[in-house]
């Protein structure tokens, strides 16, 4: 870390020849009498000793920075001695310090004098271009620069890439990312990946292939607590909810859609399995979602309330908005099940009941036949007032864990 002083009340003995500007200013520069602003560079800490402004420039170092200040000063850079490292170094110096005469120089002078040093560093060149949308010289660079590839250096660089290609995720990328990023590339792709990625943008009702990686998971902090779900779960039940992607069915490989907080309200294998404690915990609470994991499967079924549950006695609530869902798994959900209730019927898209927990219609009923406190022990899907049936039986059926969340936009 380094500290610049800079002046910036000139004496008033103005220089009137331009040609001696720049070697003033440089003097002055190397001159600290009258400097009144400190500039922090580097990364280790400084204190302010008084001085009238205090500039903290921590992610650029005290090298690059005086290469920085000299341009500022006296207009002039010199690149003789410098390698293609450096000069890229500057060159994100100055985007970042909004310099864009100096921005537009230095592309220029990398693509004219340095051709085989950013060959040779490409990776790099090609990081650093794609990372700010003022290097644009430098991006036309980097997509043109396979189309002067022979068919040896792509087979070379295809074997050298093979290891990583099942890593990187394709299907992550926007089109806009497509065409930019990986269309130029396409002979280091096999054919068969190539034409699938080509596919899901062309129709994004096309399955993606199995072996693909799913989005990452970004800024998740405090979007749930589960012991039943992932947030691929949560991903597809939030965009369900906000009823958007409903054309794509596979809108989950693109990106996690995580607008909605889950506070869990009940969970099961801490807080019970009886309809007494699922009112206690979550009756008058609006905007519920309901996960249920059905013993001896991986199968994960539940719903969506928009509106409260309620301790009544057979009754039941209208909504158009609430639906029900499974999946086959905690991470087989590619396929799920998405069932909306039927517009005829959504005077009894839920059902209220002392004995039930949280019950829609009776397409998805979790309730006992005896008292409140009783555990769960009548639990079954059945169509009856919602478009699909969830489960392939109508069977009776255990639950192992179930969990009752309510959603609040993030």
């Amino acid at each position: 870390m380094s500290t610049f002083r800079l002046l910036t009340k000139l004496k008033k003995n103005v220089i009137a020849v331009f040609t001696r500007l720049s070697e003033n200013y440089i003097e002055i520069l190397n001159d600290d009498e009258y400097y009144d602003i400190t500039i922090e560079v580097g990364k280790d800490p400084n204190n302010n000793d008084g001085i009238l402004a205090h500039i903290k420039l921590s992610d650029i170092s005290p090298e690059i920075f005086q290469i920085i200040l000299k341009y500022i000063y006296g207009g002039i850079i010199f690149f003789n001695e410098q390698e293609t490292l450096e000069i890229l170094k500057v060159l994100i110096a100055a985007d970042k310090l909004h310099l864009q005469e100096l921005v537009d120089y230095l592309q220029k002078y990398l693509i004219e004098n340095k051709v085989e040093l950013m060959k040779q560093n490409f990776g790099l060149v090609y990081q650093t271009s794609f990372k700010s949308d003022s290097l644009l010289d430098l991006q036309q660079f980097c997509i043109d620069y396979p189309d002067t590839w022979t068919d040896d250096d792509y087979e070379m660089m295809k074997n050298t890439l093979q290891p990583c290609l099942p890593l990187i995720r394709f299907f992550s990328l926007s089109s806009e990312e497509f065409a930019q990023k990986v269309r130029p590339y396409k002979k280091l792709l096999g054919r068969q990946l190539y034409e699938n990625l080509l596919n899901s943008y062309l129709d994004p009702n096309i399955e993606p292939s199995d072996n693909i990686l799913l989005p990452r998971y970004k800024n998740v902090d405090g979007v749930i607590d589960s012991k039943i779900v992932n947030l691929n779960i949560v991903s597809l039940v939030s965009r369900w909810v906000d009823k958007i992607d409903i054309k794509s069915k596979f809108a989950y490989t693109r990106e996690l859609y995580l607008s909605y907080k889950f506070n869990l309200l009940l969970r099961g294998s801490q807080d019970g399995f009886t309809p007494k404690r699922f009112h206690e915990l979550c009756d008058n609470i609006s905007h519920t979602i309901t996960f249920i994991k059905v013993r001896g499967t991986e199968e994960i079924i539940g719903g969506y309330n928009p509106l409260i549950w309620k301790s009544l006695n057979n009754e039941y609530g209208e909504t158009k908005d609430s639906f029900i869902f499974s999946f086959k798994s905690k991470d087989n959900f590619k396929v799920p099940i998405l069932s909306h209730v039927n517009p005829k019927d959504i005077n009894g898209a839920l059902f209220y009941h002392t004995r039930s927990g949280p019950t829609f219609g009776r397409d998805l009923y979790i309730g006992v036949k005896g008292v409140d406190s009783d555990e769960y022990h009548r639990n079954y899907c059945r169509k009856y007032r919602y478009e699909k049936e969830i489960r392939n039986t109508e069977d009776l059926f255990s639950i192992e864990d179930y969990e009752v969340f309510q959603i609040v936009k993030s």
